[in-house]
């Protein structure tokens, strides 16, 4: 695990990352970043999504809102990985923890590109945003299990559930010298049966909006205080 006094995955001026407290409000997009990467450490590298060689462990501690990919530690990965229908699916294009200063830096020169079955994606720029991470022990992204809170930030694509069958997709991220893709082989499985009564947002494959501003969409707060982490992991 290397690079520019970071960690490679795939993948605000102050005084640093603010402690959240009990009763603060955490954003959708907040508690999308602290969700991928407490999945992201949530396994060693053996079996870690983002080393994943083939695709072979995209399954593994999956959410049951939506369903996260990953990029690879630097460099190019070709992956093969079979989707619930009706998820909507979540990655990063580079991604980063650390300081409001390590986000300054990674979004001062981030770029990326999405194609969906050939079919450009536009990115959402993730700005630093307050997150939640829980690792595990020897897991390949922090080393160590903890739950702490940092600041979160990149370049992030969300994807309404694709239909059954075959897609294709690729992406590809760049910033602070880390260069990582990925080309997906996603087979959406078919459900066997829809339960009665009005599926919910995600049921249907949608994601949750957020609308922008003070009055944007907040998920379930945390309520416990966490370290703050100071040392910048990015992906």
């Amino acid at each position: 695990m290397a690079g520019l006094a970071a960690l490679a995955v795939v993948s605000a001026a102050g005084c640093g990352p603010a402690m959240t407290t009990a009763g603060e409000p955490v954003s959708a997009s907040a508690e999308l970043q602290g969700k991928w990467w407490t999945w992201a450490a949530s396994e060693p590298e053996e079996t870690n999504p983002v080393a994943d060689e083939d695709g072979s462990v995209c399954d593994r501690n999956q959410p049951e809102d939506v369903w996260f990919l990953a990029g690879t530690f630097g460099g190019e990965v070709e992956r093969a990985c079979t989707v619930p229908e009706g998820r909507p699916i979540v990655f990063p294009l580079v991604n980063l923890f650390g300081s409001a200063q390590d986000c300054l830096a990674l979004l001062r020169d981030a770029e990326g590109t999405a194609l969906l079955d050939g079919m450009p994606v536009e990115p959402e720029v993730y700005a630093g945003e307050s997150i939640t991470v829980q690792g595990l022990e020897g897991n390949a992204i922090t080393g160590e299990a903890g739950r702490f809170t940092t600041t979160g930030c990149g370049l992030w694509v969300r994807l309404p559930a694709p239909g059954p069958g075959q897609h294709i997709l690729k992406f590809s991220g760049r910033s602070t010298g880390l260069s990582v893709g990925a080309e997906y082989r996603l087979t959406i499985e078919e459900s066997s049966g829809a339960p009665s009564g009005k599926p919910s947002e995600e049921a249907a494959g949608q994601l949750p909006e957020e609308s922008p501003g003070p009055g944007q969409a907040m998920l379930r707060p945390i309520t416990d205080a966490a370290p703050v982490a100071d040392e910048a992991r990015l992906f």
